[in-house]
């Protein structure tokens, strides 16, 4: 009865933060317009980020999910309605503009989905120390999606060659997982876990890559449709990606014993970051149809 009772209160969790995704993102009719912006995607983000932090409360998370709201947008801008390479640099030089602290145009929603984001993490007292740690994660991000815009239409385009598994791994900040979990650690870490934010950051990046193959394996089907890349795309055989998640794994393992014993809120939430997607993938994915 406990368990299931623990389980009932992420969940309630979890919920808030739905309504709370659910009023951004009518706010913002322009960047979440798009059939694969349903109900379901915005109850797959809450819950993903409640159980990951269930010790976080609703107004904890709700920043933590609007990074996640926003990295949403930000791949679609990239992957589906961009259809040039001036597209491209519009929405990454917009980013890159608000994140240096810039105001954004006014013709420019995903920029001012990222000011609000950016100006809400600036109320967190350890902001103007973590700012560029920010920084950071949002330029790796905007460019891996670059890079994977490039890299799709140099394919369809000119039959160039796609990347090898460990070209594709390097990018995975396209997944735009570390970015969140900075934007995580910044507003609701204490002084030891801004103490360690660069350790934390290496292994947010071990778990990215992570679950970017687990994400990989379970929407192969999807992308083909939607013209995505995907690891399997890259291999003779679904085994050496299978290999690849056990040897990451225990990878992630090596950089989160340690930090357990100075983070432990911070390792476990990277921990159940692979757990959950590791249990969430196996039936469903975040995205609507099209």
């Amino acid at each position: 009865m406990s368990a299931a009772a623990e389980q009932g209160r992420i969940c309630a969790l979890a919920a808030k933060g739905q309504r709370d995704l659910q009023r951004q993102a009518a706010r913002y009719p322009d960047l979440f317009s798009g059939r694969p912006f349903d109900a379901a995607l915005y109850s797959n983000i809450a819950l993903a980020i409640a159980f990951g932090a269930p010790w976080c409360t609703p107004e904890q998370l709700r920043v933590t999910n609007r990074a996640v709201l926003w990295g949403f947008a930000l791949d679609w801008q990239v992957d589906y309605l961009a259809k040039s390479r001036a597209d491209v640099d519009r929405v990454v030089s917009g980013a890159l503009a608000v994140a240096e602290g810039a105001s954004p145009d006014a013709d420019d929603p995903l920029g001012r989905l990222l000011a609000e984001l950016r100006d809400e993490l600036a109320t967190t007292p350890a902001f103007a120390e973590l700012r560029d740690t920010w920084r950071g994660a949002v330029r790796r991000t905007v460019t891996a999606m670059a890079r994977e815009w490039d890299w799709k239409t140099a394919r369809e385009t000119a039959g160039a060659p796609l990347p090898g598994l460990a070209e594709y791994l390097d990018n995975a900040d396209n997944l735009a997982c570390t970015v969140v979990n900075v934007v995580h650690w910044i507003s609701t870490g204490d002084a030891e876990t801004h103490r360690h934010l660069d350790r934390l950051v290496a292994a947010s990046d071990g778990v990215q890559r992570v679950l970017r193959l687990v994400n990989d394996l379970a929407t192969h089907e999807r992308d083909l449709r939607w013209g995505d890349l995907n690891a399997l795309l890259l291999v003779a055989d679904r085994a050496e990606v299978d290999q690849r998640i056990v040897e990451l794994v225990e990878r992630c393992t090596d950089l989160l014993t340690p930090l357990a014993a100075t983070c432990p809120l911070q390792a476990a939430y990277l921990s159940r970051q692979i757990g959950f997607s590791s249990g969430f993938y196996r039936s469903t994915d975040f995205w609507g149809e099209r």
